[in-house]
């Protein structure tokens, strides 16, 4: 029998948080983007925006997504954080590798 391949987190799709937030929070609270940001008191667009991935969390907006849902503003941009370095261009990537390491001597 074949052993079982181990999916790590970078083997996933880079996800964006505003889908987090539209799958995971928005829809299962029976909200849409306009009735969020009108709690979050930010213009609608913003929300919109997020939720299709089209901007990114900001801190401004982290807060009030902590404010609103309770999960911590750390964990909204982890998310964000996350989806960038996981979404870095493949030729950034192959310039990264070749940087040699600076060791003090």
């Amino acid at each position: 029998m074949a052993k079982a391949k181990t999916i790590t987190a970078r083997d996933l799709a880079p996800v964006h948080p505003g889908e987090i937030l539209r799958e995971e929070f928005l829809k299962p609270l029976g909200l849409t983007p306009y009735a969020a940001a009108k709690r979050l008191n930010v213009p609608r667009t913003r929300v919109e925006r997020l939720c299709r991935g089209e901007t990114p969390v900001s801190a401004d907006m982290a807060l009030r997504l902590e404010a609103l849902f309770g999960a911590e503003a750390q964990f909204w941009l982890n998310l964000q954080d996350r989806f960038e370095l996981l979404s870095v261009d493949p030729a950034v990537k192959g310039e990264v590798a070749r940087i040699h390491r600076f060791a003090a001597e």
